[in-house]
């Protein structure tokens, strides 16, 4: 592990020196490239080198403990060797999970998939809640998120939404925001005030740029036809929603958002490379092992993964058995705690799993 840091921190410092040349810095796709490379080391280099110096320090308490003639400072030693033993174990530790293999989806913006499932009207209104929650969230780390397109239902809610989200990182914190969210509440339609339950499905996928995903042009059946809305009435005369379907896989997306068709169907490609790298994603995890299915198993849209109690205030991720009582809280997008939980928890296993392979 030494080595490999010892090579991280020098190209780390490599690095440094080609962002300062003007040849590197005259060149924004290059400057970009190298820049992403650089943030993303930087974070092993800050705790490899916080590491050493507290080895150090620790060798130095330890001189001190063994050398000294003074009875008092060789027991305040003894006492900072035991602290900095701890953090030691705490650093090295942070280090192991940040030298395990990284997605190569994490620093991708996503395209966000909401749907009303089970539930009627009260799961459109959720959908359009959840939709509302993430953007909240996205907001509080600094994130843009732009709706590329949503089917409303009559009665205020959203039968489908697909949202892209961008920023720093972005697929690393949602990934594991895929599955079925269940909510169980007294919807506003019910005059007895029995709780319902309904559920929508989310589904976080990796934007898939050009280069990652090749798209044969002839694939690909083009339809165009006039925007509708809420029961389906026309919302303009003119041929600007299109909807695309890709015929080796069967995957359509349709889009009717924006008043031009030329903007649709370029968030419609969007979406549709965003699919089509999933699915090409899906078949890789299918083919390995089952160790490997079992850190992924987490996207199975079928699983209810967290569960919104209204009535008890009360949210529960049932992947990871945390319960939040402070659910008018999460709804406005405070999910740091849930989704930090998450990532430290995959983190764990994958570590568990490089442990005994190795």
């Amino acid at each position: 592990m030494l080595d490999k840091l010892e090579q991280i921190e020098a190209r780390y410092e490599a690095l440094t020196g080609e962002l300062s040349s003007p040849e590197v810095y005259s060149d924004p796709a290059n400057y970009a490239k190298l820049n992403k490379q650089h943030r993303s080391l930087g974070e092993v280099v800050k705790k490899y080198r916080e590491w050493k110096q507290l080895r150090e320090e620790l060798s130095g308490a330890k001189e001190l403990s063994d050398l000294s003639d003074d009875e008092e400072m060789r027991e305040m030693a003894r006492a900072e060797m035991t602290t900095l033993e701890e953090r030691l174990e705490k650093v090295g530790e942070d280090l192991r999970v940040l030298l395990l293999p990284r997605d190569p989806n994490d620093e991708k913006n996503v395209i966000l998939e909401i749907r009303a499932g089970t539930g009627g009207d009260e799961a459109t209104l959720f959908a359009a809640e959840m939709l509302r929650m993430y953007g909240r969230y996205a907001e509080r780390h600094g994130w843009k998120m732009e709706v590329l397109d949503q089917s409303e239902s009559g009665i205020g809610g959203l039968k489908e939404a697909i949202a892209e989200i961008s920023g720093d990182k972005v697929y690393s914190k949602l990934k594991h925001e895929s599955g079925v969210h269940r909510v169980q509440r007294v919807p506003q339609t019910e005059t007895s005030g029995r709780i319902h339950t309904s559920a929508v499905t989310v589904a976080v996928l990796p934007e898939a740029e050009e280069v990652d995903v090749k798209i044969n042009q002839n694939d690909l059946r083009i339809d165009t036809f006039c925007s509708s809305g809420p029961g389906g009435q026309s919302v303009n005369t003119t041929y600007s929603a299109v909807r695309i379907t890709h015929t080796p896989t069967g995957v359509v997306v349709s889009m009717q958002d924006e008043k031009s068709q030329i903007k649709n169907r370029e968030k419609a490609m969007r979406v549709l490379r965003a699919r089509l790298q999933e699915l090409e994603e899906q078949k890789q995890h299918e083919a390995q092992a089952s160790e490997r299915r079992s850190m992924v198993g987490s996207g199975d849209r079928s699983e209810k993964i967290r569960t919104y109690n209204f009535k008890e205030n009360r949210v529960s991720d049932h992947r990871i058995g945390l319960t939040i009582h402070q659910l008018d809280l999460v709804m406005e997008g405070a999910l740091d705690e849930f989704i930090n939980a998450l990532v430290a928890h995959y983190q764990a296993e994958k570590l568990k799993a490089e442990t005994v392979a190795a």
